[in-house]
């Protein structure tokens, strides 16, 4: 007999409700630059805290529907990729963000990302983020947010954001090299 939940549980799928708000918040980087540009602040702020949101709710959505996906393991931190580089560059262009930190995390998304499609194409694994990667994110999406709305009494706040976000960027770097050095052991 079968299962009806069986579909439910089959990890290739891709047109899941997690998978469409992983999606959603890349394409959030499109308004969130616009509202920006045309310095409606209360609009951008909005929907720099729904991309947020969005990124708890995937994962939530995820693992109670029971669909946790080979596709949303590699869009949700893309999406999450797509939408700090995409503000980021903004910022950078506009003089508000600065630019090393850019380069930093475009050269290590860049760094991970090439062994992993290679490992993807040559043993079928597929890399999975880590917590010190979600942290990252995290933390540079806050540091993000503090340079478009700092807080007077707390202007360190800014660029300490950004060297606690690089500390975890480079742990988090370090892992995936781990996790390639075993996948490259295996035969």
């Amino acid at each position: 007999m079968d299962n009806p939940k069986a579909k439910f549980m089959d990890p290739t799928r891709i047109l899941t409700v997690a998978n469409m708000i992983s999606l959603l918040r890349a394409f959030m980087a499109i308004p969130i630059i616009y509202f920006l540009q045309n310095e409606n602040w209360n609009l951008a702020f909005v929907l720099i805290m729904l991309a947020i949101l969005s990124d708890t709710l995937d994962g939530y959505f995820a693992r109670r529907a029971h669909e946790i996906t080979h596709f949303g393991k590699w869009l949700d931190p893309i999406a999450d990729f797509v939408v700090i580089l995409a503000v980021a560059s903004y910022l950078v262009v506009e003089g508000l963000f600065p630019a090393w930190f850019y380069w930093f995390f475009l050269g290590r998304y860049v760094a991970i990302a090439l062994p992993a499609i290679y490992y993807l194409n040559s043993r079928d694994y597929i890399l999975q983020s880590n917590w010190y990667g979600k942290w990252a994110a995290g933390i540079s999406t806050l540091s993000i947010v503090l340079h478009i709305f700092p807080i007077a009494q707390l202007s360190w706040l800014p660029t300490f954001t950004l060297y606690i976000a690089t500390g975890l960027l480079t742990i988090s770097y370090l892992k995936y090299l781990q996790s390639f050095s075993k996948v490259s052991k295996q035969t």
